[in-house]
C-alpha cells in the first residue's frame, strides 16, 4: 500500500524540484526520520530524473547526517533510527549514481574505521559503528572492485584486532558477512582464505585468551561460508585442515568466557556435522604439518558421531556448575576415554589433547565440588599407564593440573574418613605419580620431573597441597632423575615458597627424596643443595632422611661427576676425600693485613660441618671402620690449628675464626643424645660423639687460652662485638662438653671464669670504651646462664665472685635507666652505622637483665635495708626495658620481673599491676610475629601466673587478681584466631596448681588454693573448643596427619611440639582433673565448684533463644559439659550428689541433641547406681505435668531400658519392678509414635527381668503376666508393617540400646571419642585416645581406664544402627538422563515470503489492548510446554508478537495447556532457526534494538538496562541458549542478577522479566502521552 500510493503521487504532475528541496534540510541540521524516509522514496521513485542530485544527496544529505549521528555517540532510539534511515537513503542513491561515486564514499569512510576509540574524533569524521553500517550498504556495488573490496576486507580485519569488545561483533556482522555474500563464487574462495589465514596467523602469534574469543566470534560468524558442504571440492579454504583452526577451537573449549566456550563448541558440532554429511577421509594435512587434531574416516562414521555426540554432552553439561548434574555424565569421559585408547592402536582419530579440554574445563570451574570431581577422575585414570597416553598427558599435569592441585580445598577429608587419615586426594595422588612416572619412558623421566618442579616454585603454593604433593615425590621409585637444574629448582622452591610455611607442614614438604638427583653432579653441588635442608626442621642426624642420604652416597661413592679445579678436571672424588680437601681449603686464608676484619660468612662452616657429619656416618656403617681415626684423619687440619690457636703469634684471626666457627658446628652436632629409644644406628652415633669429644679434649687449654686472652681486653674495634659471641658460644659448648670431667671443670671454674668475671666488672666499672664494656656485659651474661642451668656447681669459686655484681648492678640503679644505656653507648661511635650499633646496644642490655636475673635468684639483694626501695626501682627499669628492647630479647626481662613481683606485690601492688598490664600489651603487639611470639607468651604467662603471685593475689592482692583474671579472658578471645595460646596458659596454670612432683601437703593445699580465683578458667578450659572455618580445619586435620607419622617425618623428631592443637586446653584440664583426689578437702571442693558451674552453663543454654541445632556451638558446648560431669561423677560425695540430682533430672526435660541425651542418660543411670536412693525422684520425673514432658520422657524411659544394669543396686527388687512396670505401660499408649516406641523398648526389656521374678515364685508380678505379654504381643503386632517395622528394628539396633553397657564401657575412649563418633558428632568433636596417652600427667584407674576394655562399641561403625534403603544405580542407557537436541542447521530451508509480515492483532483491538513495540523471538526453543508458557507470557504484557519456529506448535496439547487459549489473542509468526540471521538483520534495519538475554562478559544486569521502545528480544534454547553464530548480531546482552547457587531460570520465566521491564516503558510512555 505504501509503494502504491508513493508511485500515485509522485506520477501525478508537480514541480520535481521543488518538491526536492521541500524533502532537503540543511547539512547542520538533524531531520527527523519521517522526512528522511520521505527523501528516499522520493528518490527511489524518481531516480532517473534526479541523475544531478544523487551526488549531493549523498555528500550533502547523508554524509553530514551520518557525522551528526556520529557527534552524538549514543545509542538512543533516535541515533539507531535516524542512522537505520540515513543508510536506507544511501544504499538508494549509490544504485542511482555511476560506478565511481560508491568508490569515493568508501574512500571517506575508511579512515573512520582505522580509528582509534581512544583518541578523540575529528569533526566531520564517523564513528567505528556508524561508518561500519554505511560501508555495508556501499559493499554490493563495490564488489566488481577487487582492489578496494580487498581493502575494506583489511580494513575490517584490523578493526576486529583493536576495536572494543562491543564494537567487534559488529563490524564483523555488517562489513565481513555483506562482503561474503556480495562477491562471487570465484573472489569469495580467495577472501574466505585471506580471512582464514589471518586469523590463524594472528592466533599462532598471540595465543592469549582476548585473541582466542575474538577469532572464535569472527570464525562463527563465518560458518556458514567456511564450514559449507561440497567446499573442498569447489577449491574453498577447509578449516579442518588447519591444525590452528583446532588449536583455536581447543582453547575455546577451554577459555574462562562462557560465550567463548559455546562459540569453540558451535564450530566443533559444526564440523563433526560436515564431515558426516560429506563422507570424506579428513585424515592427512595437507599443509604437511606433522600433527592433526581432528580426523574423520567415513567406515567408521557412527564410532566418530558418538564420540562427538558424548563429547559435546559432557562439554555441555559442565557449563552446569552443579556436580549433581555432572556427575551422570562423567562415565561418559570413561567412554571417550576407552574410545581413544580403542583407537590409538589403528589409525588414531581421537587425539588425546581433547580429553585434556574436559577436565581443564573441569578444573577452571568456580564449584569446588565440580574441581575436586575432576581432579580425582584423573588421578583414577588407567589409561596414564600406557607410555604414550602418559607422554601425551605430561605437559598438561606439570601445567594445568598443577595448577589445579594448589587449590587448598580438595584436600579435606572425604566422608567417613577419621581425623588424622590422609585426605582421599592425597592418597590418591601417591599413587597416580608413581604410576604415571613409570609409565613415562627413561629419558623423558628426568625432564618432566623437572618442569614439575620448576612449576611449583614459579608461583607461591599453600602449605597444604605442597605437603602431599612432596609426600607424593617422595614415594617414586628410585632412580637418578635430575641433574643440577633440578637440584636448582628445588633450591628455589625450598628458598622461595616454603619459607611462610607453618613449621611442621614445611619441615614434612622437604622431606623430598634425594635420591632423585643425577651422578651428572658434583659432590660440591650436592652439599651446596643440601645445605638449603633446615637442620632444625628436616636434615638432622638421626632422622629417616639423614639415614637414607648416607645410603644414598653411600652407594653413589666414587660415580660423582669430578669437579673442574684450576681449569683441569680432577679425579672422580669420593666422599671423604672431598671433605679432606675442603677443610684445607677452608683453612687456607690470605695473611694478615692488620685491618680490622668482619667475621667470617658462617654459611661455609656450616657446610663443611655437614659434609664432615654425612662423611663420618656413612663411613661408621661400613664393617671394621674405626671411628676414632676416621674422623682424627679428617680433622687432621682444624686439629692442628686450633692447637695452635693460642701460641701462634703469626696465625692470621681470619683463620682462627673459621677454626672456631668449624669447631662450633661439629661440636653442636655431635654432642648431643636426644633419642629416648635406642636402636643400632644410635649407640653407633653415641660412639661418634664420644670419638669428637676426645679429639675436642686434645686442644681445649689452647682455645680457653685463647678465648679468655682475646675476651680481656684484645676485642675493641666494632667488629670485635659479634667476634666475641662466637668466642663465648665456644667456650659454652666447650662446658657443656666437659661438664662431667671433673679435670677440665674445675680448671674453667676455678681460674678461667674468676679472671673473666674480674676483669668483666672492671671494664664495666671504669672503662668508657663502648665495644669493650659491651664484650664484658655478654661475657658476664654467658657465665651467669650457665650458672643458672646448673652447668657450674653453685658453690664454685665462680659464684662468689659473680655476687660482687650485686653492687655494680645495684647501686646505679637510682640513677640511671634502660634508656641511658643506649645514650651512653652512643655517645662515642659517630660515624658508625646505626643499624649495627642499635643490635649492640640491644644485646647489651638483653646481657644486663640476664645477669640481673640471675643474681637476684642467686644472691639476693646487697643491701638488706635497701632492698624494697632497690626493688622497686629494679622493677620500674624493668618496665621500661620492656618498652625499649626488641620482641626477641625481652625473655631477660620477664624472668627477672618473675622473681621481683612476688617480693613487691604486697606494698607496691599498683606498681605490680602496672608491670603486668604493660607486659600483656607487648604480647598483644606480637600476634602477627610468629618467631617471636610463641616464646615470648610462654615467658609472660611463667612471669605472671608465677606460683608465688597467683597464691599472694588469691588473699591479698584482689586488684592483681582481677587483672588476671581480665588477662586469662583476653588470652581465651585471642585463641579463637590464634590456636594454641589458651593451651599455653591452661598447661601451666595446671601445672602449677597440681604439680606431678608433688612435695609437702601443706605447701601443696597452699599452692592449690589459688585456683578457686580462678574456677572461671577451668569452666572455659572444659568447654573449650572454637568452630573452625573449613580452611583453618583443614590446616588442623594436616597438622594432626603429619604428627601421627612419627618417625617418618624427621620434623616430627626434630621439632619440639607446642600443643597447638585445639583440642589441648580440653584434654589439659581434664587430666588435671583425673588427678584431683576426692578426699582431700580443696580439690573436693572444687569438683563440687566447677559442677555447679557446667551446670549453670547448660541451663543457660537451654533457656536462651538462640537457635540450637545440631553441631552447632551451643551443642558442642552442652556435649563437653555432660562428658566432663561423666568424668567428675564417680569422685563426688554422695551428699552433694543429693543436691545436683535435681539438676541432672531437669537437664533431661530439655530438649536435646541426641548427642547430649545420651549422655545425660548415661548419666542419671550411674547416679541411680552409684546412689540408688534416689530412685523415687527418678519416679516422680514421670508424674511431671504432661505438656513438658512431651517427648522428653523418652529420656527417662531410654534409662529404663537399662534397668537391669539399676536394679541389682536397689532395695525391694520385686517392688521397683512393679513400679517399672506399671510407668511403662502408661506411656505405652501415648498418642506419640515416638513415646510409644521407647515404651515398648523399655517394656521389652523390664519385662524380661521381671519375667525372672516370677519364675522365682515372687509375690505381686504373676498377675501382671497375662495382661503385659498380651499388651506387648499386641505392641509389636502392631510394629509389623511398613516404617513402623523398620523404626521397631533401628531403635534395638541402636548402639546405646544394644552394644553399650553403662558401666562395662565407662572409660575415656568412650566419653570421648566413642560416645561422639556414633552419634553423629562432627568429627572435629572427637578426642583419639592418643592425645591422652602424650600427657603424662593423666591419671587413669581401674574403675576409670583410658581405653576402653570391651570391643564391642568399638567395633561398630559411624551410622552403624542407621538401616538406610540403598540401591544401586545401574547405567542408564545412552541418551537417559539428557535430552537429545536437534543441530538447527541440519534442518531443510524452507521456501518463505520474502516479506515476512505479522498477523494484525484483530481480536485484540477490538478489547482496546494496547501493544508495546516489543517483539519476542523463540525459534531457538523447541519445548511446546515452554512456548506454550511464553505465549501466555507475551500476551499478558502486551508483546506484539511472538516468533516461534513453527506453527504447528500451536496444536500441540501441552502448548495448549499453558497458553490457556493466549495464540488466539496475540499476533504469530513463524521464523525457522535458519533464517533468523536474515530475520535479525531485517529487524535492525527496521530500527529494533535486539536484545539477547545471555550471560556474556559483557553483558548488562536487567536492573540497569533501559529498553528502547523497538525492543527485539531474542531468547536462547533451553539448554544451549542463544546459538553461537546469532551472539555477534545482539545490540546488547542483558542478564539476570542471581543470588542461588543454579545457574538459570525456566525460559518462559527469563523472559518475563524484561517483558515486565517493557511494560512499564509502555505504561509510562501512555502516562507521558495523557498528559
Amino acid at each position: 500500500m505504501y509503494c502504491v500510493l508513493v508511485d500515485a503521487f509522485l506520477s501525478s504532475a508537480l514541480d520535481y524540484d521543488r518538491m526536492f528541496k521541500s524533502l532537503s534540510w540543511p547539512s547542520e541540521s538533524w531531520p527527523g526520520t519521517e522526512r528522511v524516509e520521505a527523501l528516499t522514496a522520493f528518490v527511489e521513485g524518481l531516480g532517473p530524473h534526479l541523475a544531478d542530485k544523487i551526488d549531493s544527496v549523498i555528500f550533502m544529505q547523508c554524509l553530514p547526517l551520518l557525522s551528526r549521528i556520529s557527534a552524538e555517540a549514543g545509542e538512543g532510539v533516535r541515533c539507531r533510527e535516524s542512522r537505520a534511515a540515513a543508510c536506507r537513503l544511501l544504499s538508494v542513491c549509490v544504485q542511482l549514481c555511476d560506478e565511481a561515486v560508491p568508490g569515493r564514499v568508501a574512500l571517506s569512510l575508511l579512515p573512520s574505521l582505522n580509528f582509534s576509540e581512544d583518541e578523540r574524533p575529528d569533526p566531520g569524521r564517523l564513528t567505528v559503528e556508524v561508518a561500519s553500517e554505511a560501508m555495508a550498504v556501499l559493499i554490493p556495488p563495490l564488489s566488481v572492485n577487487y582492489h578496494l573490496t580487498l581493502t575494506i576486507l583489511s580494513s575490517a580485519l584490523s578493526c576486529i584486532k583493536t576495536l572494543p569488545d562491543a564494537l567487534v561483533s559488529k563490524v564483523t556482522v555488517r562489513l565481513l558477512l555483506t562482503l561474503l555474500n556480495c562477491c562471487s563464487d570465484a573472489r569469495l574462495k580467495s577472501i574466505l582464505t585471506l580471512i582464514l589465514d589471518d586469523l590463524c596467523s594472528w592466533h599462532s602469534t598471540d595465543r592469549t585468551p582476548l585473541v582466542t574469543q575474538r577469532t572464535l566470534m569472527c570464525l562463527t560468524a563465518l560458518s556458514d561460508h567456511l564450514l559449507k558442504a561440497h567446499s573442498m571440492a569447489s577449491g574453498a579454504p577447509d578449516p579442518r585442515l588447519s591444525l590452528q583452526f583446532w588449536r583455536m577451537v581447543q582453547d575455546g573449549l577451554t577459555h574462562r568466557d562462557g560465550v567463548s566456550r559455546k562459540r569453540a563448541l558451535y564450530l566443533l558440532k559444526r564440523c563433526v556435522a560436515l564431515s558426516e554429511e560429506e563422507g570424506l577421509d579428513c585424515l592427512l594435512s595437507p599443509s604437511g604439518e606433522d600433527e592433526m587434531l581432528f580426523k574423520w574416516a567415513p567406515n567408521r562414521s557412527k564410532l566418530l558421531r558418538e564420540f562427538w555426540e558424548d563429547y559435546a554432552l559432557v562439554m555441555e553439561t559442565l557449563e552446569e556448575n552443579q556436580i549433581h548434574v555432572v556427575r551422570p555424565v562423567l562415565n561418559r569421559i570413561d567412554t571417550l576415554i576407552q574410545t581413544t585408547v580403542n583407537d590409538s592402536q589403528g589409525q588414531g582419530l581421537f587425539h588425546p589433547s581433547w580429553l585434556l579440554c574436559v577436565y581443564q574445563r573441569m578444573f577452571h570451574s568456580e564449584n569446588k565440588s565440580l574441581m575436586r570431581e575432576g581432579v580425582c577422575h584423573l588421578l583414577e585414570l588407567q589409561v596414564l599407564q600406557l607410555p604414550a597416553f602418559a607422554l601425551a598427558f605430561s605437559q598438561f599435569i606439570t601445567g594445568p593440573f598443577m595448577d589445579a592441585l594448589s587449590e587448598t580445598s580438595l584436600f579435606h577429608r572425604s566422608v567417613g574418613q577419621s581425623v588424622g587419615d590422609c585426605p582421599e586426594l592425597g592418597a590418591k595422588l601417591q599413587v597416580f605419580m608413581a604410576t604415571f612416572f613409570s609409565s613415562l619412558s627413561p629419558e623423558h623421566r628426568g625432564c618432566v620431573l623437572l618442569q614439575l618442579i620448576q612449576q611449583l616454585s614459579s608461583k607461591h603454593w599453600c602449605a597444604v597441597p605442597l605437603l602431599f604433593l612432596s609426600q607424593a615425590l617422595s614415594k617414586l621409585p628410585l632412580s637418578p632423575l635430575l641433574g643440577i637444574e633440578g637440584l636448582t629448582a628445588v633450591r628455589e622452591l625450598m628458598r622461595c615458597t616454603m619459607i611462610t610455611h607453618q613449621v611442621l607442614l614445611r619441615g614434612w614438604s622437604c622431606n623430598i627424596e634425594l635420591s632423585f638427583t643425577q651422578i651428572a653432579v658434583t659432590l660440591d653441588d650436592v652439599f651446596c643443595f643440601l645445605m638449603h635442608f633446615r637442620a632444625d626442621e628436616s636434615l638432622c642426624r638421626g632422622t629417616q632422611i639423614w639415614i637414607q642420604l648416607c645410603a644414598w652416597l653411600s652407594d653413589s661413592e666414587g660415580s660423582f661427576k669430578p669437579r673442574i679445579m684450576d681449569g683441569d678436571a680432577a679425579n672422580k672424588e669420593t666422599v671423604r676425600s672431598y671433605v679432606q680437601s675442603e677443610i684445607q681449603t677452608y683453612l687456607r686464608v690470605p695473611a694478615c693485613t692488620g685491618r680490622s676484619e668482619a667475621l667470617p660468612d658462617p654459611r661455609e662452616a656450616d657446610k663443611l660441618a655437614m659434609a664432615v657429619l654425612l662423611c663420618v656416618d656413612m663411613e661408621k656403617s661400613h664393617p671394621g671402620t674405626e671411628i676414632g681415626n676416621t674422623l682424627e684423619s679428617l680433622l687432621s687440619s682444624l686439629l692442628d690449628t686450633l692447637s695452635r690457636v693460642s701460641t701462634s703469634v703469626y696465625l692470621p684471626v681470619r683463620k682462627s675464626d673459621k677454626s672456631l666457627q668449624l669447631m662450633l658446628r661439629l661440636l653442636h652436632a655431635f654432642i648431643q643424645w636426644p633419642y629416648s629409644e635406642t636402636t643400632l644406628w644410635q649407640l653407633k652415633d653415641y660412639c661418634v660423639s664420644v670419638a669428637m669429644e676426645r679429639l675436642m679434649f686434645k686442644c681445649v687449654d689452647p682455645i680457653q687460652q685463647f678465648i679468655l686472652r682475646r675476651l680481656c681486653g684484645e676485642l675493641q674495634e666494632l667488629f670485635d662485638v659479634e667476634r666475641a659471641e662466637l668466642y663465648l658460644s665456644v667456650l659454652r659448648q666447650l662446658v657443656v662438653m666437659y661438664s662431667s670431667t671433673p679435670l677440665y671443670r674445675n680448671k674453667i671454674q676455678h681460674y678461667y671464669f674468676p679472671k673473666l668475671i674480674k676483669h668483666s666488672l672492671k671494664i664495666l666499672q671504669e672503662s668508657s670504651e663502648q665495644v669493650t664494656r659491651a664484650v664484658a656485659m655478654a661475657s658476664l651474661a654467658t657465665i651467669s646462664g650457665l650458672v643458672g642451668e646448673e652447668v657450674i656447681d653453685m658453690q664454685s669459686e665462680t659464684i662468689s665472685v659473680l655476687k660482687a655484681l650485686n653492687d655494680y648492678f645495684y647501686s646505679s640503679l637510682s640513677s640511671s635507666s634502660p634508656s641511658h644505656c643506649y645514650s651512653m653507648i652512643a655517645e662515642k661511635l659517630q660515624g658508625v652505622l646505626l643499624q649495627d650499633w642499635g643490635r649492640i646496644a640491644a644485646n647489651f642490655m638483653r646481657d644486663q637483665w640476664i645477669c640481673l636475673s640471675f643474681l637476684i635468684k642467686a644472691a639476693g639483694i646487697a643491701e638488706i635495708s635497701r632492698a624494697p626501695e632497690t626493688l622497686r626501682a629494679a622493677l620500674s627499669c624493668s618496665v621500661e626495658a620492656l618498652a625499649l628492647l626488641p620482641s626477641d630479647l625481652v625473655l631477660p626481662v620477664f624472668s627477672f620481673m618473675e622473681t621481683v613481683l612476688p617480693q613487691l606485690l604486697l606494698g607496691e601492688e599498683a606498681l605490680c599491676v602496672e608491670a603486668v598490664t604493660l607486659s600483656w600489651e607487648l604480647v598483644q603487639g606480637l600476634t602477627t610475629n610468629a618467631n617471636d611470639f610463641w616464646p615470648v607468651l610462654k615467658g609472660f604467662i611463667s612471669m605472671a601466673f608465677h606460683h608465688e603471685l597467683l597464691v599472694l593475689a588469691h588473699t591479698q592482692a584482689l586488684t592483681l587478681t582481677a587483672t588476671l583474671k581480665q588477662i586469662a579472658t583476653e588470652l581465651m578471645e585471642l585463641s579463637q584466631s590464634k590456636s594454641g595460646v589458651f593451651g599455653v596458659l591452661l598447661e601451666h596454670c595446671c601445672q602449677t596448681w597440681l604439680p606431678t612432683d608433688r612435695g609437702s601437703g601443706d605447701q601443696n593445699d597452699t599452692l592449690f588454693s589459688s585456683v578457686f580465683s580462678h574456677i572461671n578458667l577451668l569452666t572455659e578450659a572444659c568447654v573449650y573448643g572454637p568452630v573452625f572455618r573449613r580452611d583453618q580445619q583443614l590446616i588442623q586435620d594436616v597438622q594432626t596427619y603429619v604428627e601421627q607419622l612419627g618417625d617418618e617425618c624427621a620434623a616430627n623428631v626434630i621439632v619440639a611440639s607446642d600443643n597447638r592443637d585445639d583440642q589441648f586446653p580440653r584434654t589439659c584440664v581434664l587430666a588435671f582433673l583425673s588427678r584431683l583426689d576426692p578426699t582431700n578437702l580443696q580439690h573436693e571442693r572444687l569438683m563440687e565448684e566447677l559442677v555447679m558451674a557446667l551446670l549453670k552453663k547448660d541451663s543457660d543454654i537451654s533457656k536462651s533463644k538462640i537457635r540450637y541445632y545440631g553441631n552447632s556451638l551451643q551443642h558442642r558446648v552442652k556435649n563437653r559439659v555432660w562428658q566432663t560431669l561423666l568424668l567428675l561423677l564417680p569422685k563426688l560425695r554422695e551428699e552433694f550428689v543429693s543436691t545436683m540430682v535435681c539438676h541432672v533430672f531437669e537437664a533431661g526435660f530439655c530438649s536435646n541433641q541426641a548427642s547430649v541425651k545420651y549422655l545425660i542418660e548415661w548419666m542419671m543411670i550411674l547416679i541411680l547406681i552409684h546412689s540408688p536412693q534416689h530412685v523415687d525422684s527418678f519416679w516422680a520425673c514421670f508424674s511431671m505435668d504432661h505438656e513438658k514432658t512431651k517427648t522428653s520422657i523418652c529420656t527417662f524411659l531410654s534409662v529404663l531400658v537399662h534397668f537391669s544394669v539399676i536394679i541389682p543396686h536397689l532395695k525391694e527388687k520385686a517392688a521397683q519392678l512393679h513400679k517399672a512396670l506399671d510407668i511403662i505401660l502408661q506411656w505405652c499408649f501415648n498418642h506419640n509414635f515416638s513415646v510409644r516406641l521407647y515404651a515398648l523398648l523399655a517394656l521389652k526389656k523390664v519385662w524380661s527381668l521381671a519375667e525372672a521374678q516370677v519364675e522365682k515364685g515372687v509375690d505381686g508380678l504373676g498377675g501382671l503376666s497375662t495382661v503385659i505379654k498380651s499388651c506387648l504381643n499386641q505392641a509389636e503386632a502392631m510394629q509389623s508393617t511398613g516404617n513402623a517395622n523398620k523404626n521397631w528394628i533401628r531403635i534395638q539396633e541402636h548402639f546405646f540400646f544394644g552394644a553399650f553397657h553403662p558401666i562395662r564401657d565407662y572409660s575415656v575412649e568412650t566419653i570421648f571419642y566413642t560416645f561422639p563418633t556414633l552419634s553423629e558428632l562432627a568429627d572435629d568433636e572427637w578426642i583419639l585416645p592418643w592425645k591422652f596417652e602424650k600427657l603424662s600427667c593423666f591419671s587413669a584407674t581401674p574403675s576409670f581406664p583410658l581405653r576402653n576394655p570391651a570391643p564391642d562399641l568399638s567395633q561398630l561403625q559411624p551410622g552403624d544402627w542407621i538401616q538406610q534403603d540403598k540401591s544401586e544405580l545401574d547405567k542408564e542407557e545412552r541418551w537417559a538422563e539428557v535430552q537429545k537436541k536437534i543441530t538447527p542447521w541440519r534442518l531443510g530451508i524452507q521456501d518463505q515470503e520474502p516479506e515476512l509480515q505479522l498477523v494484525p492483532p484483530q481480536r485484540a483491538a477490538r478489547l482496546g489492548k494496547l501493544h508495546s513495540a516489543l517483539l519476542v523471538v523463540a525459534s531457538l526453543i523447541d519445548k511446546p510446554t515452554n512456548l506454550g508458557g511464553l505465549c501466555r507470557t507475551c500476551e499478558i504484557f502486551g508483546a506484539s508478537a511472538l516468533v516461534l519456529d513453527s506453527l504447528r506448535h500451536v496444536t500441540d496439547k501441552h502448548f495448549q495447556s499453558l497458553s490457556v487459549s493466549s495464540e488466539l489473542w496475540l499476533p504469530l509468526l513463524e521464523v525457522k532457526p535458519v533464517e533468523l540471521a536474515d530475520f535479525l538483520q531485517v529487524k535492525k534495519s527496521e530500527g529494533y534494538c535486539i536484545v539477547g538475554v545471555e550471560q556474556t562478559a559483557n553483558s548488562q544486569s536487567l536492573q540497569d538496562y533501559q529498553f528502547p521502545e523497538k525492543t527485539l528480544l531474542l531468547l536462547g534454547n533451553e539448554r544451549e541458549g542463544i546459538s553461537a553464530n546469532l551472539l555477534q548480531m545482539l545490540d546488547v546482552c542483558v542478564e539476570i542478577p542471581q543470588q542461588g547457587v543454579i545457574r538459570s531460570l525456566n525460559v518462559h520465566v527469563s523472559a518475563a522479566l524484561p517483558m515486565d521491564m517493557t511494560s512499564d516503558l509502555l505504561i509510562l510512555t501512555l502516562l507521558a502521552h495523557l498528559w
